[in-house]
């Protein structure tokens, strides 16, 4: 996401989802493989410090989940060849094929499919929330995302005249639930289009779809425990009444979705849903992801980047783990570290 972008909010541990590996692949490759990492703040580590100064406008983190993916299939004597990370946060799956706008004076990034090459052989992408529209959703059910503490969420809520403590039945009937389906069918249409542009581009390429930890833990008690260091709670403000809702019916079924989307197409899907249940923003200490308002080490432009729900360093760590055992799985054949 760039500065004036955020959340994204990108989800196998192979869920058999995956066909199974050819004997090729079965063993680790003898040269480095050539890979591209597409995708959002999520893969992009928005909100970890020290940020990258030549991807200011896309607020990358020196140190994300790219690095720490290549870190581990090393250990696995899987080496990659990074050639291109594009992740930006606040991409959409459109901004694959499309330019982002990044906002004010800064120069639109290109679109990410322009790394892609004949001779990439591994493609890992982490793309759907913002096409869903997350940060609207979010600022449908927070009256301080309304305001300026969500100045760097891009968008605004959905139906202004509807109150953030009725988001829940606002998007249950009526133009609300119209809106939510119509974004739904977007994200499937986008990710079918995704998979296209992979094999258009790179078509000797493994494609890996890595989804989104999870956000509300089943046990959602443990989100009214306010943040270590007093920073509010960690859904802020957004109702008790919606917690469920964007449990279940937001990243649930994006999950479900891109698990879906990627079994069709033959791809890996990482499901960081099911890996992170036990360490959400609810969890304190051990917290996986920034709380929604919580700061994060990122000041740019002289303002205090919050979390918005992103991966802090340890969520970083532990996703890049995850993610990059499902490689070694689905791509490699290669069982358990």
């Amino acid at each position: 996401m760039t500065s004036t972008h955020a959340l994204a909010v990108a989800l196998v541990v192979v869920l058999g989802t995956a066909p199974a590996a050819s004997s090729a692949a079965s063993s680790a490759p003898t040269e480095r493989v050539p890979t591209v990492f597409l995708g959002d703040g999520t893969v992009g580590g928005y909100g970890i410090a020290p940020v990258d100064e030549s991807r200011l406008s896309c607020v990358r983190a020196q140190e994300n989940l790219p690095d720490v993916i290549e870190d581990q299939l090393a250990d696995q004597s899987i080496l990659l060849d990074i050639t291109a990370d594009v992740s930006c946060a606040g991409a959409e799956l459109r901004h694959v094929w499309e330019q982002q706008e990044l906002g004010g004076d800064v120069a639109p990034a290109p679109p990410q499919k322009r790394v892609l090459t004949k001779q990439t052989q591994l493609v890992v992408a982490g793309l759907g929330a913002h096409t869903l529209g997350l940060g609207r959703i979010l600022k449908q059910c927070s009256a301080k995302l309304r305001g300026t503490e969500g100045s760097l969420l891009p968008d605004g809520p959905v139906d202004t005249a509807s109150k953030p403590a009725d988001c829940a039945a606002y998007f249950a009937k009526g133009a609300g639930a119209d809106w939510l389906t119509k974004r739904f069918e977007q994200v499937d249409k986008d990710l079918e289009k995704l998979f296209s542009e992979i094999g258009s581009e790179s078509p000797s390429a493994k494609a890996v779809l890595v989804g989104y930890p999870r956000l509300v833990p089943k046990d959602v008690k443990r989100c009214r425990t306010v943040l270590p260091g007093g920073a509010g709670r960690p859904l802020a403000d957004v109702p008790e009444s919606a917690w469920p809702f964007l449990d279940q019916k937001v990243q649930a079924r994006l999950n479900s979705l891109m698990a879906k989307r990627a079994k069709t197409a033959g791809a890996v899907f990482v499901d960081l849903y099911a890996a992170t249940g036990a360490a959400t923003a609810c969890d304190g200490d051990a917290r996986t992801t920034g709380g929604l308002l919580e700061p994060s080490a990122v000041t740019l432009l002289h303002q205090r980047h919050p979390w918005f729900l992103h991966p802090n360093e340890t969520g970083r760590d532990t996703n890049g783990d995850t993610t990059a055992q499902a490689i070694a799985t689905g791509v490699f054949g290669r069982g358990p570290a």
